[in-house]
């Protein structure tokens, strides 16, 4: 027996890439907003707490002091005979730039105070440091 039916065309067999093209975009949306809340200056720091604690600029040069002593300046690890250079290269582009020294609350005093004199001695005009509100 014969029948005479007209032959399907074949589909072609693919992948679909516009749901795949939405859910890369979708990732990339969530990637790009929630990297906008990252630490200020990439280190893992704890910071004391103060009543008095109150917002500052943002464009202010951010040093951080983790609990282990190293030091880190917008989100690059320098040591103390660089943290000078930084600071005075910093200052030469911008003279009232100020900075602000993120201190883990277990970290050496002695380090906090190295930093904020080596602040000083490079002309840095106001020195503070980060404290959350208690």
């Amino acid at each position: 027996m014969n029948f005479n039916l007209p032959e399907r065309k074949r589909k072609s067999m693919g992948i679909d890439m516009g749901p795949l093209m939405d859910m890369v975009f979708i990732l990339l949306i969530f990637f790009v907003v929630t990297s906008t809340f990252t630490r200020e200056t990439g280190v893992d720091v704890t910071k004391p707490q103060a009543q008095t604690a109150s917002a500052l600029n943002k464009e202010n040069l951010m040093i951080a002091i983790t609990r282990e002593g190293s030091i880190h300046v917008n989100e690059r690890q320098v040591d103390v005979a660089a943290l000078r250079d930084v600071l005075q290269q910093s200052v030469q582009k911008n003279p009232e730039r100020e900075a602000v020294i993120i201190a883990d609350e277990n970290a050496v005093t002695g380090m906090l105070v190295k930093v904020i004199d080596i602040c000083t001695l490079s002309g840095v005009k106001k020195v503070s440091i980060a404290a959350q509100v208690k």
